[in-house]
């Protein structure tokens, strides 16, 4: 008998596997980088059935732009030509977007329609749909104290002893959003890969082995089964 679902606010998931999905196909890498568009847009809309209240994605982290020129060029253009394929349905299903990293990197006409998009989805009311690109929780964790060491600069040296963990969570590029309940890999791999490394410290990690194009409904309704057998103590004894 199915246990009874305890719905997170937050699911976070690492999207991996694409590449292998399209290899096993005999196809190029970015067939299954396309393919995974579509699990984009089911879990996005699985997680809103489910009542989750921010789903986050792991698309392009900071080591990916060593991969080869080629593939990352693809990877970009990909990126453009969703979100400007995605604005309309987003908007009609009330799904507020944001695109969080390092977004100097990414080149001007991209950050133009990544602008666009955010500030016309940004008074919608439903679930809440973060892409994460250029990103590394190491990145996020630097940039973070970069800016406080401003503050502290400014004259907010007195409040230093009397900071907590709350008060650094708002130099984060995830300031207002809250942490992970729930951090997904697909793919098989078990590790973190620099992913959520400060927000992620008391998220719950499930690993499947599904590849990402193939991640859909059943799938995270699946990973919900499992959440839900979960017993968070956040180091209380209980």
């Amino acid at each position: 008998m199915e246990c009874k679902l305890k719905v997170p606010v937050h699911v976070s998931i690492i999207m991996d596997g694409n590449g292998r999905w399209a290899e096993q196909r005999g196809k190029e890498r970015f067939y299954g980088h396309s393919e995974g568009v579509e699990s984009v847009r089911a879990c996005t809309a699985a997680a809103e059935k489910e009542g989750v209240k921010y789903l986050s994605l792991f698309a392009f982290s900071e080591e990916n732009w060593n991969r080869p020129e080629n593939e990352v060029s693809s990877l970009m253009e990909l990126m453009l030509d969703s979100l400007q394929q995605e604005c309309r349905d987003l908007c009609k299903n009330g799904v507020r977007l944001l695109i969080l990293g390092n977004r100097s990197r990414l080149s001007d006409r991209l950050n133009s329609v990544i602008d666009n998009v955010v500030a016309k989805t940004s008074g919608n009311t439903g679930i809440t749909l973060i892409i994460f690109m250029s990103y590394s929780g190491k990145w996020d964790i630097l940039q973070a104290a970069k800016k406080f060491a401003e503050d502290y600069a400014g004259g907010l040296g007195s409040e230093l002893s009397q900071m907590e963990t709350g008060g650094f969570d708002k130099y984060l590029v995830t300031s207002g959003i809250p942490d992970p309940d729930l951090i997904i890999r697909t793919s098989g791999e078990e590790r973190m890969s620099n992913y959520l490394l400060w927000q992620g410290a008391y998220s719950e990690l499930l690993f499947v082995d599904t590849l990402w194009p193939d991640f859909r409904e059943a799938e995270f309704h699946k990973a919900l089964v499992e959440y839900s057998k979960r017993d968070r103590r956040y180091g209380n004894h209980k």
